[in-house]
């Protein structure tokens, strides 16, 4: 089983030659379609607009909603094919984080020229939420971490 960090650098990558091969332009679906495609290829467990329930503070399910792609039932990745991120964008995967209670998420944005990813990472043991990396520079430069 790999761990998150490792399940992030491998979705990043393969959307990233997804934005290469593809261009921007296409509806978010055909980038949903093409990710969870070669994922599955490369032998990762992917689930399709999966429902996760949305718990409330005491545990109690307050209903549900439909991930872009559960990868190995640890990682939520959401897909954007929009010019540019909003706050609301980021609003809804770290809402998505905090109720399902799933730690890591992917923001992944095909819709600019200049592919988009961030990272967000929901700690059990904290409150906070981090949100890390967004250039794609910062990215794949070989001293950045996570």
């Amino acid at each position: 089983m790999r761990t998150p960090k490792e399940l992030c650098d491998v979705v990043r990558e393969t959307a990233y030659a997804i934005h290469l091969y593809h261009g921007y332009g296409h509806l978010e679906k055909v980038y949903e379609n093409a990710l969870a495609h070669r994922l599955r290829k490369l032998g990762l467990d992917v689930k399709q607009q999966h429902p996760l329930r949305v718990y409330d503070e005491d545990g109690t399910i307050l209903g549900e909603y439909f991930a872009d792609l559960l990868v190995e039932k640890q990682l939520i990745v959401e897909l954007k094919a929009c010019s540019s991120f909003g706050v609301e964008h980021e609003a809804q995967i770290l809402g998505y984080l905090k109720s399902a209670r799933i730690e890591d998420g992917l923001l992944i944005n095909f819709g600019s020229n200049r592919f988009q990813i961030k990272k967000f990472i929901l700690s059990s043991n904290q409150t906070q939420i981090a949100k890390l990396g967004t250039s794609l520079l910062a990215l794949f430069a070989p001293f950045c971490g996570y």
